[in-house]
């Protein structure tokens, strides 16, 4: 499991890119982050800075964390740099754990992305 403070980043990243948050606009405080999650305000803030040192955010002083105008493009290459080691490697690794073949976890994957309408 991540640590706190990355799950806000993420948590975060995922509010800009479903396009919640979108460039220019204002994110919770890590006061309000603190509450929504249930954690201390300082694991907020260090969510918060890592997405600053990452060009995603960027504070302005008084007024809070905004989004930065390529914070989407940023977060989207990255997530795709991680998508095969992080996510995909494992998913196979499981799969021939689980006796699937090749064919089986193709059908798999469609059958479920179908579900969520990728092929819509």
């Amino acid at each position: 499991m991540e640590p706190l403070f990355t799950q806000v980043a993420w948590f975060l990243e995922d509010l800009i890119v479903d396009g919640s948050l979108a460039a220019g606009a204002r994110t919770p405080s890590t006061n309000e982050l603190a509450a929504f999650h249930g954690i201390n305000a300082a694991t907020a803030r260090r969510g918060i800075a890592l997405l600053v040192d990452d060009g995603v955010l960027h504070t302005r002083r008084g007024l809070g964390t905004f989004v930065t105008p390529d914070a989407r493009d940023i977060i989207v290459k990255r997530r795709r740099e991680l998508l095969p080691e992080d996510f995909v490697a494992p998913l196979i690794d499981e799969s021939l754990r689980l006796g699937y073949d090749r064919g089986a976890l193709v059908t798999l994957v469609e059958k479920v992305a179908e579900s969520r309408g990728m092929y819509r």
